[in-house]
């Protein structure tokens, strides 16, 4: 079959529309031109900013999504560079266009066999809505490519709330793909993975601008997403807390007002107490001060094997299409299943026992008539 896409050459690499038929759109301001490569990939840095919400920390609502790929060789050297753009028009997320069969993604593969992995760094998570089936994409193309592993780094998660009707299936489709550990990693986006993206894929930064500390509101908000993705898929991000040994009474400030954040976002509409009896004082961070802890990937990669995938996926669910069931039965996910009372098993046997004596008294009536 013929690819979906077309691809153009331009300046400082190329220019793809994700789908052959589309046209200069009023409704889309990226139309036609979703995916561009080289350093075509690069965006201002307000569009960055108001994107990813880097540096002071997140920026709701965010309808649209951006997203920066990188397409590596198993030793790591880099093939490709690109971003991948929503289309507002046709209602058309990114993961969508690159891992569709007969896309971007497939076919630049198809091109070149020595692409092994595949990095992400999207401003919202991947999702599996009914409208889009993101995460059903991925999971079928990895499956075409065993050879291929994936890293998705995200800077907010995207519809996993229960206020969202698709939740509790966006939640249980991202399950299904950390299940692919080691082959597929999700990790938020956080210490120099910033400053990494900062340098390749935004536009007019200088140095200083490159290099600047990452503050408390965007740290805070990294440390939520590393807690709540571990949460969602039971699979523990890849980072680590670095803390300077200088500031302990800071750093104690800072840790405090962290688990505050986290249990009030996580958990809201519970109640905390303190176990030492004492009020729990104030603790919000000022969201521009700059933060004395940094968070820094573990790894990069996860281990690559050329040749047949030796790892198997745990609990994984192949056929992701939005079950028929309503929305409210997969709001909560951890609820478990309603017993049958025990109580209904004794009756069966209190009536079966009793129709026993009923024939047995039958029968001696029958024996004294003879």
């Amino acid at each position: 079959m013929e690819p979906l896409y077309e691809e153009y050459l331009a300046n400082r690499g190329t220019i793809v529309k994700p789908y052959y038929w589309l046209s200069f759109s009023l409704d889309c301001s990226n139309c036609p031109y979703h995916i561009r490569t080289g350093e075509e990939a690069r965006v201002p840095y307000t569009e960055f900013y108001q994107m990813f919400g880097f540096p002071y920390g997140p920026t709701y609502p965010q309808p649209k999504h951006l997203m920066f790929y990188e397409l590596k060789t198993s030793s790591g050297s880099l093939v490709q560079k690109g971003h991948a753009s929503s289309c507002t028009g046709n209602n058309t997320h990114p993961e969508s266009m690159l891992f569709e069969t007969n896309g971007y993604f497939d076919s630049t593969i198809c091109s070149n066999d020595g692409i092994r992995h595949i990095i992400l760094y999207s401003n919202n998570s991947p999702c599996n809505e009914a409208d889009h089936c993101c995460i059903s994409k991925m999971y079928n193309f990895l499956i075409m490519y065993p050879d291929v592993t994936l890293s998705i780094y995200f800077s907010q998660l995207y519809h996993t709330e229960a206020e969202f009707p698709a939740s509790g299936w966006n939640r249980e489709a991202l399950r299904s793909l950390a299940s692919l550990w080691p082959k597929v990693t999700l990790s938020p986006i956080s210490g120099g993975i910033w400053h990494s993206l900062l340098t390749n894929f935004v536009s007019g930064v200088s140095g200083s601008t490159v290099f600047q500390p990452i503050l408390s509101g965007r740290a805070l908000a990294d440390r939520y997403n590393a807690y709540a993705i571990n949460a969602i898929t039971g699979v523990r991000p890849y980072f680590m807390d670095v803390l300077p040994q200088t500031k302990e009474h800071q750093n104690t400030t800072a840790q405090a007002a962290l688990e505050s954040y986290i249990l009030n976002n996580v958990f809201p509409g519970q109640s905390f107490q303190a176990t030492s009896g004492q009020s729990q004082p104030n603790l919000t961070p000022d969201l521009r001060v700059p933060v004395i802890f940094v968070l820094v990937p573990f790894r990069d990669l996860p281990p690559i094997h050329v040749g047949q995938n030796p790892y198997k996926p745990r609990n994984v669910v192949r056929h992701l299409n939005v079950p028929q069931t309503s929305f409210q039965e997969a709001k909560d996910l951890r609820r478990p299943p309603v017993a049958m009372p025990v109580e209904r098993a004794e009756i069966t046997e209190e009536l079966a026992s009793s129709k026993e004596v009923d024939e047995k008294k039958k029968k001696k009536r029958k024996k004294g008539k003879n």
